[in-house]
């Protein structure tokens, strides 16, 4: 697999693609486990979701 002379370029362009997208990855999922335990913390002090639905119910 021939680049041409842009080879570093291009393999450093999908390296950071790469990184940027594993790194959104990474914090949404950090994110959506911090969100879940505080949600399962108010639950747990007596606060009402309007929806109706529980933490354990929510996937």
């Amino acid at each position: 697999m021939a680049l041409g002379p842009y080879a570093s370029f291009i393999v450093t362009s999908y390296v950071s693609v790469a990184a940027v997208v594993a790194a959104l990855i990474v914090w949404v999922t950090m994110d959506y486990r911090r969100q879940k335990a505080r949600l399962r913390g108010l639950e747990a002090s007596g606060a009402v979701r309007r929806s109706g639905r529980s933490a354990a119910e929510v996937q």
